[in-house]
This record gives C-alpha cells, structure tokens and sequence, in this order.
C-alpha cells in the first residue's frame, strides 16, 4: 500500500510529525526548496507542487485509457487489491488532496465525517477517478492563485502546502504505474518526473514508516532508472505485469 495523504491523519508520533510540521527542506531539484519564514514564502513551492500535481495527474489520466470493464477483476502491483479496489482508493485519496486544497481536511475518509454521496452502484471508477483528479487540480490551481493552502490542518494538525501537494503528486502516480501495469500497458513514469518523485519519497518514507504501510524495498541494479528505484523503494517489482 502506497503512503497517501490520508495517512496524515494517523501520524501520532513526535518523530513522525516533525517530518512534515513547521520548517523543512526538500531536494532542491523539486522546485519545493522551503527552509521557513514568514507565510509568504510559501507561494513558489506551492507553486511547484502544484506544478507535480499537474504532470503526475497527466500521467495517470492516459493510464486510465487502457481501463475496461473486464479489467477491473485483475491483480495489481498492490497485491491487497485488484484494480476495482485500487481505482476505489485512488478515488479516496484524492477527495482527501481537495479537501486539503481549503486548508482543512475534515476527517477520516469513510466515515461518517466524509460529506461524499456514495457513488452510484456500477459506476465506472475510472471515470471518478478521472473527475476527481480534474477536481481536485482545479481546487488546489485556484488556491494557489488565490494565496491560499500554504499550510493544511489535519485534525488537530498542522501541515505545509507544498508537502501535502508533493505526497498527492507520488500516490497518483505510482497508482497510474500500478493502473497501467494491470491493464497489460508498459507506460513508464516520465524520467525526470521519476527522479523528482524518487527524491521526495526517499524523504517521505522512511524504515519507522515501513511495517504498516509498505512492503519490503526491493532490490533493483543500481544503474537502474530513476522509476525502477522510485517502484522499488515503495514495495513494487518494476518488472511486475497482470499475468503474475
């Protein structure tokens, strides 16, 4: 299972919480370059985390495509779900992003706190994800027009803008590789969007996150590229197709 914004709302530790709390720096190559100060300062990495948002929904949005009905029943690289189940989670994760967009996620999706109208029995989860996406882009765009979702509260949390943007640009992604990979496509993650989202992971996730939300890293050549390493640190086989 891949981190995902909603697991903001399960940081409990001190330890965990001052990872992405108050002042932080990430890789430079980012754009989301943030060492504090004053509120203002958070405009340009917003900006570029909304920028990430922007080509790794891209990227997902053409893995969905390959989606069909029949697809649905088939495995995925997160062996827990079949594609139904993935499409479902990636659907949830990005009503958290837009909730985070407003500066305030409410609280745990599915819940009774979660103000969504269920969706309609047979819907198709692609196009919801592919809604949500366009909805959830447009929200954070205008907040960062706007000046706002400089910081996010989860809870009784408080968050930075531009990390909550850079988890949501991972998840969708690597679930638009996962997508990809159960419909039988080879579509590998953009290069220089994969060196980017390897470096934020790499912050992200750490050995304390791993028992609960990961599997084991998996072992790639280190001449690998920049995807194959990013997959593996989150628990995937870049090598993984639908016929495993």
């Amino acid at each position: 299972m891949l981190w995902s914004p909603s697991n903001l709302l399960t940081l409990t530790t001190p330890q965990q919480l001052g990872r992405f709390c108050g002042p932080m720096t990430f890789p430079a190559r980012t754009g989301l370059l943030w060492q504090g100060g004053d509120m203002g300062e958070y405009g340009r990495p917003l900006a570029a985390g909304v920028a990430l948002l922007e080509r790794a929904i891209d990227y997902t949005l053409g893995s969905l495509h390959s989606v069909t009905p029949a697809a649905l029943c088939r495995a995925t690289p997160c062996s827990d779900w079949n594609l139904r189940h993935l499409l479902e989670h990636l659907d949830d994760s990005l009503h958290t992003l837009t909730q985070a967009a407003t500066g305030h996620v409410a609280g745990c999706p599915h819940t009774t706190e979660d103000p969504r109208d269920p969706a309609p029995t047979g819907a198709n989860p692609a196009l919801l994800v592919r809604d949500g996406a366009t909805e959830m882009l447009g929200r954070w765009t205008a907040a960062g027009d706007g000046g706002g979702a400089g910081t996010v509260c989860v809870a009784d949390r408080r968050l930075t803008g531009p990390m909550v943007a850079a988890a949501g640009a991972i998840e969708i992604a690597v679930h638009g590789w996962d997508v990809a990979r159960a419909c039988g496509e080879h579509r590998p993650i953009p290069p220089l969007m994969a060196e980017e989202l390897l470096d934020l992971a790499l912050l992200f996730v750490t050995c304390a996150d791993r028992l609960s939300r990961f599997a084991p890293p998996v072992a790639v050549p280190a001449y690998a590229p920049a995807q194959d390493h990013l997959l593996a640190h989150l628990g995937r086989d870049p090598d993984w197709f639908a016929h495993n």
